[in-house]
């Protein structure tokens, strides 16, 4: 199966109902209209891939403004590189990828920035359970518990769940659908929540878990 990708900014969250008047919560996103700015093959870079470009803005500094004119733009938001297979044909370069894309029933895969939520305690960071709550508890039915590893080896062991920053972190949500596109007005429609706030730049690509209907071969 080909890998498509697009990028595109969250506009929020609403519903729609199916075939069967069943209410479906989709995501809405503004997708594209992308360019393609860079081509590598196995022969120039070792690997298939293609470079696209989201957006504007006013200051592009002289090494990426000459970059991004042999594609015939002036600037770019952001820039995503989409990694392809081998035996995928690539696009031509300066050409436009739009919602067409993507069709209705597709699985794909979103990427997006988490919101941040600040330094958090351990509940709320892992879930944790707490301490108890009853008679001498002495506030302490938030805290994470003890941590330490005894005299051997008598350290705390990288990775141990604590408090800490939570959020803002590169996010991928697998296996999720494509309700509908709006070729109109550049919508897709994502069957349930993607990661990010309202306003952020989401990648829309092909599911790489996707299953592939299999081949029904010839009678023997």
């Amino acid at each position: 199966m080909a890998s498509k990708g697009i990028l595109g900014v969250k506009l929020g969250m609403t519903q729609v109902f199916d075939d069967e008047q069943r209410v479906v919560p989709v995501t809405v996103v503004q997708a594209g209209p992308c360019t393609v700015t860079q081509l590598k093959t196995p022969e120039t870079d070792g690997y298939t891939a293609v470079q696209l470009a989201y957006g504007t803005k006013k200051h592009v500094s002289k090494p990426a403004a000459g970059h991004l004119a042999k594609a015939g733009i002036d600037a770019a938001k952001v820039l995503v590189e989409l990694r392809l297979a081998d035996g995928d044909e690539l696009p031509e370069l300066g050409s436009t990828v739009t919602v067409d894309t993507f069709a209705a029933g597709e699985v794909i895969d979103v990427t997006g920035t988490s919101k941040g939520k600040g330094y958090a305690g351990v509940m709320k960071r892992h879930n944790f359970h707490g301490l108890g709550d009853g008679h001498g508890v002495k506030k302490k039915n938030r805290h994470p518990g003890a941590v330490g590893a005894c005299a051997t080896p008598g350290r705390t062991f990288k990775g141990t769940r604590m408090a800490g920053r939570m959020g803002g972190e590169r996010v991928t949500i697998q296996n999720l659908k494509v309700v509908s596109t709006d070729t109109e007005h550049g919508l897709i429609l994502v069957s349930g929540a993607v990661p990010g706030a309202d306003g952020s730049v989401v990648l829309i690509r092909s599911g790489v878990k996707a299953r592939v209907p299999a081949t029904t071969g010839g009678e023997s």
